[in-house]
């Protein structure tokens, strides 16, 4: 079993840390571990620019969701449908 590094994370640990970061939810000391590892590590590296250029690109859409309202009304229709078809 690998001693657990205070300093070095694994990769997974550093993409969860990313994760967090992306949505301010990292602490400074996590910060500074992916920083660390974001200098020696390109798969790490490579995954924190999509994350960043995905979250970019999620923000500057002009995407509109459903409101609550329309998401029920539109549940029941299907919800309907799917009934009609099993009865079938």
């Amino acid at each position: 079993m690998m001693k657990k590094s205070f300093l070095f994370i694994s990769c997974d640990e550093a993409k969860h840390i990313c994760d967090k970061a992306q949505y301010d939810e990292a602490t400074t000391w996590e910060q500074f571990k992916l920083r660390i590892r974001l200098f020696y590590c390109s798969i790490t590296k490579t995954y924190s620019k999509k994350n960043t250029k995905l979250s970019e690109t999620i923000e500057s859409s002009k995407v509109q969701c459903l409101e609550a309202e329309e998401r029920h009304k539109l549940q029941s229709v299907i919800d309907k449908e799917l009934t009609k078809q099993q009865q079938n």
